[in-house]
């Protein structure tokens, strides 16, 4: 199961939704005929592309159902892995991977489902497929250089090509209803079938509309990230934006406080050296990144929390506050000013000396005993760590 956001299914469940979902899929996959070698490879002589309609519904799917739970902060796309690209041995792992498909009738998925329904031909190519992988294994010092030649990084598609993600996802749907159309002309003229490819039948009408609803809805799921970091670079969206904030007096009679001080919580957005210097107790840092994460949701989503963020400058604060409203986070403040402003009002205080006024007076009186008492709480607390939870990546693939 994919990273989702909350965690709906922990890790112990993950193996149980795992083993019922692989139980479906080998069940879909018999029902489907990729039990059948011939079926199978019918895909490269050109009689049957059941493979690849399967296949590319899928990936097309998945493409799209990614993106909708990227852009509704369901996933956790930091913890998704993408496979790094080796170039070299891409190439020839691809050239073995056909052929052996194409000798024995069957992918590694596919094999396993023949040979638990007890295709004698299934389980051969799955024994051979282990001493294969054996093979390589006991071999890998001899083939190495290849494997790790042509190191291409973990790239995206769309970032390669320079497009958005959204104009990809639309431009690859496309291209699938043009391929089925494609690959049903081929089939039809080796099979001897004298009809036209693209009739129009309720079902192919149906699948037209549905591939045409599935490309155009690429679109309402942008890169949610990127669509915010840029929106918070223009100056007048972010001074304008209504944020809740806590001025520097209600601050530091929190921190003087900070035993009994349960209402808020502090999301530190500095540098690890800026918190170093002048750590602010009971805080968690974070960055910008990690409000895309599962981190912020179990930070930001503590109930009867009043969250805090804090930086050096009001800019930033804003900024990072407006992200997480974006994303459905509530009650968060910043503080007044950024904590230089608190530096300068509070912790380096010039007491007044002659209060005018009662407000005056009775501002000068705290700032003068926070001024006192603040500096030694500081260091009475370590500086904040993010807290290292045990994140992996997900593996997966066929």
């Amino acid at each position: 199961m994919g990273p989702l956001v909350p965690d709906l299914i922990s890790n112990n469940m993950n193996y149980i939704v795992a083993l019922v979902i692989g139980i479906f899929f080998g069940a879909i996959l018999e029902q489907a005929g990729f039990s059948t070698s011939k079926k199978l490879v019918g895909l490269f002589y050109g009689y049957d592309f059941t493979v690849l309609r399967v296949f590319f519904t899928a990936g097309l799917t998945a493409m799209i159902g990614v993106m909708a739970f990227d852009y509704f902060g369901l996933i956790d796309m930091s913890l998704v892995y993408i496979n790094p690209t080796f170039l070299h041995s891409a190439i020839v792992g691809g050239f073995l991977m056909g052929l052996g498909f194409v000798l024995g009738g069957f992918c590694p998925g596919t094999s396993i489902c023949a040979a638990a329904i007890g295709k004698i031909d299934a389980m051969i190519f799955v024994v051979s497929a282990v001493i294969g992988v054996l093979i390589f294994t006991e071999g890998y010092p001899l083939f190495e250089k290849l494997y790790l030649a042509g190191n291409m990084g973990s790239p995206q598609m769309f970032n390669t090509l320079g497009m958005s993600q959204g104009l990809f996802a639309f431009i690859f749907v496309i291209l699938g209803l043009i391929t089925f159309w494609f690959i049903s002309i081929i089939e039809n003229k080796v099979n001897g079938v004298n009809k036209p490819a693209l009739s129009l039948t309720p079902y192919n009408i149906s699948i037209g509309v549905l591939g045409i609803l599935l490309a155009i809805s690429a679109f309402a799921f942008p890169d949610k990230k990127t669509y915010l970091t840029q929106k918070v670079e223009d100056l007048n969206y972010v001074n304008s934006y209504p944020l809740d904030t806590m001025n520097v007096d209600e601050f530091a009679l929190c921190l003087t406080k900070i035993l009994e001080c349960d209402k808020y919580q502090a999301v530190d957005f500095r540098s690890e050296e800026d918190a170093k210097n002048l750590p602010i107790p009971r805080s968690t840092k974070m960055t910008v990144n990690d409000l895309f994460s599962k981190d912020a949701f179990k930070t930001l989503r503590i109930r009867d929390k009043i969250t805090v963020f804090i930086a050096n400058d009001e800019l930033t604060e804003r900024k990072m506050a407006i992200i997480a409203d974006q994303l459905g986070f509530k009650r968060i403040r910043i503080l007044r000013g950024g904590l230089d402003n608190f530096v300068q009002q509070i912790l380096n205080y010039t007491p007044i000396d002659n209060p005018k006024t009662k407000e005056e007076e009775y501002t000068n009186r705290f700032r003068i005993y926070a001024k006192n008492v603040i500096p030694d709480i500081l260091k009475e607390f370590k500086p904040p760590q993010k807290e290292k939870s045990e994140k992996k990546r997900v593996l997966g693939g066929c």
